[in-house]
């Protein structure tokens, strides 16, 4: 599971990317719309920040911050740590543990979002893999 390419494990139709002016507020509804902990905040089509669940919470509601009126780029954590959909997942897993955060922006060469992983992707590659475990050891005992 760790060595496969990010590419194959980040959501690609499951990420958020939102412009740095867009206020709080309206970052967090298309957030919650979506189901989503995290939005990647882009300039231009280039990636300038990462916006998360714990920074509405921290950043905006615990510093009394209107979330109407301030934009995300007040509130974002500026040139995230990033990685490329070739690395190993593994690597994007140690990335984030080392680092202490739990969403990993994915962009191409030219620091365009393409994607994004979390921590609790490795959750449900593991249940996958589980189950699939399950799968062939039933399978074993039935033909034996």
């Amino acid at each position: 599971m760790h060595a496969r390419p990010i590419h194959q494990v980040m959501h690609t139709h499951g990420f958020l990317v939102v412009a740095p002016d867009t206020p709080v507020l309206e970052v967090v509804c298309q957030m919650a719309k979506a189901r989503l902990s995290a939005a990647l905040i882009a300039e231009h089509g280039v990636l300038t920040g990462i916006f998360t669940e714990q920074d509405a919470t921290f950043r905006v509601l615990g510093a009394g911050l209107d979330a109407k009126t301030t934009p995300v780029s007040d509130a974002m954590t500026h040139n995230p740590i990033t990685s490329t959909p070739h690395q190993p997942f593994g690597h994007a897993l140690h990335m984030m543990y080392e680092g202490g955060f739990r969403h990993l922006p994915i962009v191409d060469a030219n620091r365009k979002p393409v994607g994004m992983v979390s921590s609790k992707d490795a959750l449900s590659l593991e249940a996958v893999e589980l189950q699939q475990e399950l799968v062939r050891r039933e399978e074993i005992t039935v033909i034996l």
